[in-house]
């Protein structure tokens, strides 16, 4: 019935994760309010090291894509579970700090790093920085040479795949604000140029070609495209790229119209490819990474509200307003996504009517689901979005001066808060008088 075996109904009819009752969540620490379970996200990255020791002798490591979701308790989840991480900006870089996260194990990306960020990556000692363009290269470079550092890079490549997603969300192709284009010869360019500099070290090649991917294939094409490329370097150089990072983009479920493969045969099928081009360039298999994020955290997570108003307009649509909306919950209004809505206050009924969420900013468009099935929604009950563990609370702002949620992690039936509610005061926090 539900999208994760966290979910489940309990005694009262009521939306249980984890096995903690939702309603009772909701009464105890207010809504919008964020669940996470702590086992499922457990489960998800013992998968992904499990893979790297069954596909690749366990000569490879994924890495949390923080920006998923970045804060000290999934930051630290993931480093008891023995991931690296991705950071993508100073905030998910010092937030990692604070996590007391091994900076070693920390590859930082992004395609317009700013100065202060550079150092403060080369300041943390930060394992690798992901190099997305010639001026952030030469830039870091005379960074690391003040510095007195030696910095180990990996270069972002456009491996010009179609990954058969939203357009907002497709990072592989050559129309891509991210990265060095293969077709073009501006990616052999940029690694050669990257051998007249002192200060950096080219020990890795970095692709990713999207996000919420079903088909293999996309992923088995990069694969393929990325040991080519790292054949040519050989051959036009003599150098041998070590590490390959495929990126991640693995699709989850948010729907029953969703149907994810197995994260297990998108590794296998990649490292079948990966090995088998090796053998044919006379290489090591390259140190694998991958970077899953939304398919560590999304399913785990749920969103609460408390609904207040309906609103029927005949023989047109029937409007649920809740005490949350785009400021907690921006995909819909940027990517028309799907979601499954649940009445956690009769979890237990099959739904009997369709309604459109409506979040209570003022503006039209900050809807969450339009004409969705969920059963007899009235004033005061629970509403439960459920996959929002990715990108909801990273993206979630104070349009209209509205705090953020707090998150609560659940396991085993208990709860406790990982983030606070913001208040009025954190919101006004650095606004100064006239």
């Amino acid at each position: 019935m539900f999208v994760n075996d966290c979910l489940n109904i309990n005694e009262q009819g009521h939306l249980t994760i984890g096995g903690c009752d939702t309603v009772a969540l909701a009464q105890e620490f207010g809504t919008p309010l964020y669940v996470i379970d702590e086992n499922t996200v457990r489960k998800n990255c013992r998968s992904y090291v499990n893979s790297m020791k069954n596909y690749y002798g366990g000569n490879g490591l994924p890495l949390y894509a923080s920006k998923a979701l970045s804060c000290k308790a999934l930051v630290q989840l993931a480093e008891s579970e023995n991931m690296g991480l991705d950071v993508v900006s100073g905030g998910e870089i010092y937030t990692a700090m604070k996590a007391g996260f091994p900076p070693e194990k920390i590859q930082f990306h992004g395609n317009n790093k700013t100065q202060s960020e550079l150092e403060m990556a080369l300041d943390y000692n930060i394992g690798k920085i992901v190099v997305d363009n010639l001026y952030e290269l030469e830039l870091l470079n005379r960074l690391a040479k003040e510095k007195g550092k030696t910095v180990k890079i990996s270069m972002r490549i456009k491996p010009g795949i179609d990954a058969h997603t939203h357009d907002f969300i497709m990072t592989g192709q050559i129309d891509s604000k991210f990265g060095f284009a293969l077709e073009t010869g501006e990616a052999m360019e940029a690694v050669k140029k990257t051998f007249s500099f002192e200060n950096v070290e080219l020990t890795e090649l970095h692709c990713h070609i999207g996000s919420q991917i079903f088909d293999i294939d996309p992923f088995v094409s990069a694969g393929k495209v990325m040991m080519d490329f790292i054949g040519d370097i050989k051959k036009q150089t003599g150098y041998v790229i070590q590490e390959l990072n495929l990126g991640g983009g693995f699709g989850i479920m948010y729907t029953t119209a969703d149907n994810p493969t197995a994260y297990d045969n998108y590794m296998k099928a990649v490292s079948e490819v990966v090995i088998a081009k090796a053998k044919e360039y006379n290489i090591p298999i390259p140190y694998i990474y991958i970077e899953p994020g939304r398919s560590l955290v999304g399913e785990a997570g749920i969103t609460l509200y408390t609904v207040g108003g309906r609103k029927e307009i005949p023989n047109i649509r029937t409007y649920v307003s809740i005490d949350g909306g785009m400021t907690d919950n921006i995909r819909y209004a940027l990517y028309d996504s799907a979601y499954t809505v649940v009445n956690a206050s009769k979890a237990d009924k099959t739904p009997n009517e369709k309604v459109t969420v409506a979040g209570k900013c003022c503006e039209s468009g900050d809807l969450i689901q339009k004409d969705t099935p969920v059963y007899d929604v009235q004033v005061g009950d629970t509403l439960a979005v459920l996959s929002t563990g990715a990108y909801n609370y990273s993206m979630a702002s104070n349009y209209n001066r509205n705090p953020r949620p707090a998150m609560v992690m659940v396991k085993d039936g208990k709860a406790r808060l990982i983030i606070k509610r913001e208040t009025y005061d954190d919101i006004i926090a650095n606004d100064l008088d006239l």
